[in-house]
């Protein structure tokens, strides 16, 4: 019989789940200066336009406005873009407070982010140290000039469903794809353990096929817009609605300890069959 703590991973959209507004909002876009209103409605008249998806098109208009100001869109630089953003009340301390709550009950906690952002400005938040693994768009950067040339990788709302499997399998390079189409009898973490934390349309193939996996999706608002969820419960898309406050006495901090306690009773149960078999 195995000793390992039982893992649950909690997986994050990023967002308007963890942030107040898209992350671009805070600081990319003043530097370009324009208001989140002109550059994304830039960005969807050029995706209407050519035809382009929608997460590459914001991507290339990133380059492209960036082109335009003169400014150099490094790494460096885009980390740079990931401080000072505004989260939602409790997120700063969601993560230790979760860990320690795992922790008392016997279970390692993981946590994950799948996001159509910019993994780039993620990686420069203040938060981003809390996560094992961080999926979000990336540029490819040319070694001479440090400037972005290509897409490395993008992610829209159905391949979100892509770094599920990869995180219950425990196969977190990209780049590996053998591994992740090969049958496990086993996985790293079972579907039973997963919880998805979104807050809409981009979030509702992932969590439908979380909840579907027999994990628990939670789809999250902004005080007093519960109704931009709601259809998420009643569809069947997902297991619960909360608002987006990640505070001691919160919802969805009582909702994920419940399922930590659930997972914890499960395992005990687990162990005292095996001990009588």
């Amino acid at each position: 019989m195995g000793t390992a703590k039982p893992i649950i991973a909690i997986i994050y959209d990023f967002d308007k789940t963890l942030t107040t507004t898209d992350m671009q909002n805070y600081n990319f876009i003043p530097a370009l200066g324009m208001t989140p209103e002109e550059f994304w409605g830039e960005t969807g008249k050029f995706s209407d336009k050519t035809g382009v998806e929608r997460i590459l098109s914001y991507m290339y208009m990133m380059i492209v406005k960036a082109r335009e100001k003169g400014i150099n869109l490094t790494k460096e630089f885009l980390y740079e873009q990931g401080k000072n953003m505004e989260y939602f009340d409790g997120v700063l301390t969601w993560f230790d407070r979760i860990n320690e709550y795992g922790e008392k009950k016997s279970i390692k906690i993981e946590h994950y982010l799948i996001s159509s952002g910019t993994k780039e400005i993620i990686e420069g938040s203040e938060i981003a140290k809390h996560f094992k693994a961080i999926f979000g768009c990336e540029f490819y950067f040319d070694p001479q000039t440090k400037l972005p040339v290509w897409p490395k990788l993008a992610i829209n709302y159905t391949a979100k469903t892509q770094f599920y499997f990869r995180i219950t399998k425990g196969i977190l390079d990209v780049s590996e794809d053998n591994a992740l189409n090969r049958k496990l009898v086993d996985h790293r973490i079972p579907h039973r353990n997963i919880i998805y934390i979104g807050d809409g349309m981009t979030d509702v193939p992932v969590m439908l096929l979380v909840k579907q996996n027999g994990g628990h999706s939670i789809a999250v608002y902004p005080k007093g817009e519960r109704e931009k969820v709601e259809y998420l419960y009643t569809d069947g898309r997902v297991n619960f609605v909360a608002r987006a406050d990640y505070t001691e006495k919160s919802d969805i901090n009582s909702i994920v300890r419940l399922i930590i306690d659930q997972v914890s009773i499960a395992e005990q149960i687990e162990k005292k069959k095996q001990l009588l078999n």
